[in-house]
């Protein structure tokens, strides 16, 4: 197996690039990480703009905003605006701070467009209590991780993303659990450093955090080369406001299923280092939970403390395993397995 990096292999293993190993038993390889990220593409910015040509008439809003400098309404436009917008009206450090916002008391993707009259606020690192701005930080850098992961492989190695825990910054890591159809894997400190360096730069590449909600067979239909996420969508749908829908969120080329929120751009992340591959037995086989620890962009640490949260982040992350086996998955364990 080897690692794709800027003009050279890191080879982690001995694993054939015609076949690769699934529980036991070998199969062709037919499909690729690049080919599917494609299709997935293709099919979401057709959604997007199907959507986007739903919305023939302006009609204005009137959005509350509370906070620095000074309380005001903004008129904005329904269905189009979005948060972000808002603070383009406000002030540069509003923009450049806002990490996710707060609509009506909900918090509320950054580029979520707003649906009627509301009050805004906006959350960030920086203040008093952070905790939804962290909460969804730790959750983007698992998303980030999958994206990384599913994009830095050579094509022999298919990469199937399943799940990960929901986001707790007390367990010391972000985590990703996925199938890399090999049975084993131990990796080195230069492998570790590559997909830390990978993380650098989908971070440096400011992409934003692309929130659409879809119907469920549309995203089965995006997710078919992936049997953990088909096994986790209808039952995710279920679990709805409308009771047949799925969120997605795209950074550059990759999309992920989430309830959200994310930060609002890739490029909040900071330092950030991946720390640890950890096999982990699930009711249908193995997976490999990948782990790392970062933090936002404008929070400094020095180097001695830092090291002792990397050297917890590298311990076995306690987080739920994911339930794979569809007898066994009801809908509320779904909804925590699949990217909560």
């Amino acid at each position: 197996m080897a690692l794709q990096t800027s003009g050279r292999r890191i080879l982690l293993g001995l694993v054939s690039q015609s076949c690769h190993h699934v529980r036991g038993k070998f199969h062709k390889q037919a499909l690729t990480n690049a080919g599917v990220q494609k299709k997935r593409m293709d099919l979401f910015s057709k959604e997007a703009e199907r959507q986007a040509a739903l919305v023939t008439d302006v009609e204005k809003i009137e959005v509350q905003y509370q906070g620095q400098p000074e309380d005001c309404t903004l008129i904005m436009n329904k269905n189009i605006s979005t948060p972000y917008n808002c603070a383009q009206h406000i002030t540069q450090m509003i923009m450049d701070r806002s990490v996710l916002a707060e609509v009506d008391g909900q918090v509320w993707d950054m580029h979520r467009p707003l649906e009627d009259n509301c009050s805004l606020r906006f959350l960030h690192f920086k203040q008093s209590d952070p905790y939804y701005a962290n909460k969804a930080f730790w959750r983007s850098a698992s998303v980030m991780l999958g994206a990384v992961l599913e994009s830095t492989f050579k094509d022999n190695i298919y990469v199937e993303l399943c799940s990960y825990p929901s986001p707790n910054v007390r367990t010391g890591s972000f985590v990703y659990d996925v199938d890399l159809k090999i049975p084993t894997w131990t990796p080195t400190k230069e492998e570790l450093r590559t997909l830390s360096g990978e993380m650098v730069k989908l971070a440096m590449a400011g992409h934003r955090f692309q929130r659409l909600e879809v119907d469920a067979s549309l995203a089965l239909k995006m997710f078919e080369d992936n049997h953990y996420k088909t096994l986790q969508i209808p039952h995710i749908a279920a679990q709805s406001s409308t009771g047949n829908t799925v969120v997605l969120y795209q950074i550059g080329n990759f999309l992920e299923i989430s309830r959200g929120p994310m930060i609002a751009n890739t490029n909040f992340l900071g330092k950030v280092s991946v720390m640890a591959v950890h096999p982990i037995q699930t009711n249908q086989g193995q997976l490999f939970r990948i782990q790392g620890v970062a933090l936002p962009k404008g929070i400094m640490l020095n180097h001695f403390t830092y090291g002792i949260l990397e050297k917890r982040a590298a311990e076995l992350n306690s987080g739920r395993i994911p339930v794979i086996n569809k007898d066994d998955l009801q809908p509320t364990k779904a909804a925590e397995a699949l990217s909560t």
